[in-house]
């Protein structure tokens, strides 16, 4: 099986990383190191992010 392609960046990830301080965890021992709490944390909020950027396409 192949790996599969990711839908967030990177670079966004690293950044919702900053935002719910796991990423000096992230930077020193790679994604595998954080708690599944964290990874859920961090997909809830780009799923926030999401809907509110999706709201405010709308409301144009």
């Amino acid at each position: 099986m192949g790996r599969r392609r990711g839908i967030m960046s990177e670079a966004f990830k690293m950044e919702l990383a900053k935002e719910l301080g796991i990423y000096d965890t992230v930077k020193s021992e790679g994604w595998g190191a954080i708690t599944t709490r964290d990874a859920g944390n961090l997909v809830k909020r780009a799923i926030q992010i999401a809907e509110e950027a999706l709201a405010k396409q709308n409301a144009k």
